[in-house]
């Protein structure tokens, strides 16, 4: 008796995962939205660009890049040297 409860634990765990596994490869399955632009002050969404992984990656780049550069153009505050 002991053993038909241990193998229909174990088939019943097996089963669990096996649902889980399917639903995890059905999500990996679905289409990658394509990269979005910011949006404008204005209010109005820019269009997602359609290309390329390689042109994505480039925005994302550029787009990192304009912002360390924004930073660096901030101005670093000073201590107060008042101790």
């Amino acid at each position: 008796m002991r053993a038909v409860f241990g193998w229909v634990g174990l088939v019943v765990a097996l089963a669990i995962v096996g649902v889980l596994a399917k639903k995890q490869l059905a999500a990996t399955r679905t289409p990658v939205p394509s990269l979005q632009l910011p949006a404008e002050p204005g209010g109005a969404a820019a269009p997602a660009p359609a290309g390329t992984v390689r042109e994505q990656s480039q925005q994302v780049q550029q787009q990192v890049r304009q912002q360390v550069e924004g930073l660096m153009q901030q101005a670093r505050p000073m201590p107060d040297d008042s101790k």
